[in-house]
């Protein structure tokens, strides 16, 4: 039987369930999880793996000509991004989007669901983004990491609770509105939960939010008392916001598709005036690196 995430409705594996499945010990389970090779997330101290993109890892391991050679949909996968989701449109690149967070959508990159993903997955071992992530899911890809913006995240709170809520530890008996298990939004503010050794049951999570904009919505129409999100929405609602990270977004871009008018329409766009004349108009943008290369396959 599978274990449920309270503030999920996806279905998730134990580390004794995973073994099972994998006909592994469960030692080597943990040896997975460690080097980042299994999707996995660590809630309240216990490891669980979404069970649809441990399927999906391990259809990636299959051989044969007709997986190999499939074509890649034109499809922008990963975490939203209020810039991002509009340069895709302002730029008329044809590119349609699938944003369901950073892990899913380098689950869906490296099974050939999309020509590129937007990621922030940060690496507590090396402290780094995105890097680490790519390189244990797709060792030798042939894709490359363009660099998109760092941005300012943060607690997005309710206007008249900003004489109240300073940090972390001030959400205690607070409501919020957490993202999914999977995307970089969550797994960022469990590590800073640990870092900073506040017990997420303290804090009243409602259901998910499956976008920056739908947890940022839930505190502007007063559903949530906070939320850990971007400044740039905070402000665009007129709400409260206390900066915790900056962090980096970037783009994992299948090399091949990189060539093609869609994406080049798209990385052109990156470097116009609209652009960044754009992103200045937005709180906690830094886009003086959009489309630099920052990892190579």
């Amino acid at each position: 039987m599978t274990t449920t995430d309270p503030s999920s409705a996806e279905r998730y594996l134990t580390v004794p369930e995973l073994a099972a499945l994998l006909r592994i010990k469960e030692r080597k389970v943990y040896d997975l999880a460690a080097t980042g090779a299994v999707p996995c997330s660590k809630v309240t101290g216990k490891l669980l793996f979404p069970e649809q993109a441990v399927r999906r890892w391990l259809e990636r391991g299959q051989t044969g000509s007709a997986q190999t050679q499939s074509a890649r949909r034109v499809v922008f996968l990963g975490s939203h991004d209020p810039l991002l989701d509009w340069a895709l449109r302002q730029s008329e690149c044809g590119i349609a989007t699938f944003f369901d967070g950073s892990q899913d959508g380098l689950d869906r990159f490296a099974a050939r669901e999309g020509i590129a993903a937007g990621l922030h997955m940060f690496d507590a071992a090396s402290a780094s983004w995105n890097i680490a992530a790519v390189n244990a899911a797709m060792p030798g890809a042939s894709a490359v990491l363009l660099g998109f913006a760092k941005r300012r995240r943060g607690l997005v709170i309710k206007s008249d609770l900003m004489a109240d809520i300073g940090g972390l530890a001030d959400l205690a008996g607070r409501t919020m509105t957490p993202r999914q298990v999977g995307a970089g939004t969550r797994t960022l503010f469990d590590h800073l939960l640990r870092e900073a050794d506040i017990l997420p049951d303290t804090v009243h999570m409602r259901p998910v939010a499956r976008s920056e904009a739908d947890a940022v919505l839930d505190v502007a129409t007063g559903t949530a008392d906070a939320t850990f999100g971007l400044e740039a929405l905070a402000a665009q609602h007129n709400l409260g916001f206390v900066p915790l990270i900056e962090e980096h977004f970037d783009l994992l871009v299948c090399r091949r598709a990189y060539f093609d008018q869609p994406m080049q329409r798209f990385v052109s766009f990156l470097s116009s005036t609209e652009f960044r004349t754009h992103a200045a108009a937005l709180k906690g943008y830094d886009v003086s690196k959009a489309g630099t290369v920052r990892w190579n396959g």
